[in-house]
């Protein structure tokens, strides 16, 4: 379920944002009327989108939109006077802050929230391809490791220590990481 967050102190804005964010997908919105309530929230929940209705009773939003940015994935859109939004478009745009001007209409308004939400699935699918080659990188310095262990304590030649746990591998149907682990393990134990 898609999930979203407003942070908007106007009631007749937050009947606005809210019914046209149901019309995108985005059932039951949660509504806070504060940056600090909204920063405790944002920490213990998920959002696709974030949209800041400036100004907040506590401070502007644009704080907290670059808050936003730096510690989720959520698409982050900002809503405020011309005058404001003028002044702060190329400040935050450079951190990914979507910025949208008042008054605006419900297709500029929908396009910004399809924008934003585009950049979160992006953002979701770059972090998960992060997220897999930090891993494989972890597996490759494992099996090196271990290589390094059977030339260092065996008299192994690289060729023979790839070898040996390549081979290791496949008879035993088993991850060269995996091997890689146990074979550390035997040296410092003693018993390879």
């Amino acid at each position: 379920m898609k999930r979203a967050l407003i942070v908007s102190a106007g009631a007749s804005s937050n009947e606005y944002l809210s019914a046209r964010l149901s019309e995108l997908g985005y059932a039951r919105p949660l509504i806070l009327p504060s940056g600090a309530e909204a920063r405790r929230r944002m920490l213990e929940s998920d959002f696709e989108l974030i949209i800041v209705n400036a100004p907040l009773p506590d401070e502007f939003g644009h704080e907290f939109c670059l808050s936003a940015v730096e510690k989720t994935s959520a698409g982050v859109l900002l809503l405020a006077k011309a005058t404001a939004a003028d002044q702060l478009a190329a400040g935050l745009s450079a951190q990914g802050v979507l910025l949208l001007s008042k008054p605006f209409t419900n297709v500029l308004f929908f396009q910004a929230v399809q924008m934003a939400a585009a950049g979160n699935r992006r953002l979701l699918l770059l972090r998960e391809e992060n997220r897999r080659l930090q891993e494989k990188l972890a597996q490759l310095r494992l099996v090196s490791r271990a290589k390094c262990a059977l030339i260092e304590r065996r008299g192994m030649t690289e060729a023979e220590a790839h070898r040996c746990i390549e081979k290791r591998a496949m008879d035993t149907r088993r991850d060269r990481s995996e091997i890689a682990r146990e074979i550390l393990d035997e040296l410092d134990d003693g018993s390879l």
